[in-house]
């Protein structure tokens, strides 16, 4: 019963945590630290619940995805837009691409020296930063729409991606920064975030179920499925009150958050690890 409750916790977090700017890996480490859910078993049930996480997207933009099919029946009217068909699939190509090149290149790396308390901390901190600063350079500028996105911003998108390797930075935070930054406005530049979050976190997903394997017991699945449930349910509702919001208000509540976060997160996973 107790790695159910953490199962449902871990859930929680990251459904909630996925796809707003205050990094799901940060707050799944201290989670993970503080509930006692640690080691190889853990690692494998966080690919589980990313997995859950990721398929509320699909579930919430069915279309998005049905019109990048080529000659597709769904395409229609949505031909206009730069999102659909080819031209989609080339755009998302350029924004998912070099993130997944340099993760490739840089995995062993991140492993092994990025994966610290101090470390993230510095990433939560420098994320909140950077998100105050595209705030600040945001009001007065012309932003363009989502249907209208050109190659070069969804390569300049893909190109800030990268900066979520960094554990802590959060993928969110750095697509959605580097949308506002290449022209698109909050809201665009997060619904861009969600979409392309779905083919690198597959391939990251499959990547790491290619290494740990399918051989589960039967309490082990019982403990995945829970959490990978919980994660899709939470980010369903999620999602949706992040897009609220940022119809309300900006991103600087983010920001501050990660910024007063950091210095509490260090703390708290320091005393639980020593």
């Amino acid at each position: 019963m107790e790695e159910i409750t953490a199962a449902i916790i871990m859930g929680i977090v990251e459904g909630l945590t996925e796809f707003i700017p205050v990094s799901s890996t940060g707050h799944l480490i201290l989670a993970g630290h503080m509930l006692g859910f640690v080691g190889d078993r853990a690692a494998t049930f966080e690919i589980a619940i990313q997995l859950g996480a990721i398929l509320s997207i699909v579930a919430l933009y069915p279309q998005r995805f049905l019109v990048l099919i080529p000659r597709s029946l769904w395409a229609g009217s949505a031909e206009e837009s730069a999102l659909a068909c080819w031209p989609g699939l080339f755009r998302f190509a350029a924004a998912v691409l070099p993130v997944l090149a340099a993760g490739f290149l840089a995995r062993h790396a991140i492993k092994q020296y990025l994966f610290n308390p101090f470390t993230v901390t510095c990433a939560l901190a420098a994320g909140g930063l950077a998100i105050l600063v595209a705030e600040k350079l945001l009001p007065g500028r012309r932003t363009s729409s989502l249907d209208s996105l050109t190659v070069f911003q969804a390569l300049g998108i893909g190109l800030f991606q990268i900066l979520s390797l960094w554990p802590g930075t959060s993928r969110s935070a750095a697509t959605i920064v580097g949308g506002m930054l290449v022209g698109l406005n909050r809201k665009d530049a997060a619904e861009f975030s969600f979409l392309i979050a779905v083919p690198v976190m597959f391939v990251a997903t499959g990547y790491e179920l290619s290494k740990v394997g399918l051989g589960f017991s039967r309490e082990e699945l019982r403990i995945f499925l829970v959490g990978f449930f919980v994660a899709f349910g939470v980010a369903l509702f999620s999602v949706k009150m992040f897009l609220r919001l940022l119809n309300r208000w900006s991103l600087r509540p983010f920001a501050w958050y990660r910024i007063i976060a950091a210095p509490l997160f260090y703390y708290l996973t320091r005393a639980v690890t020593l």
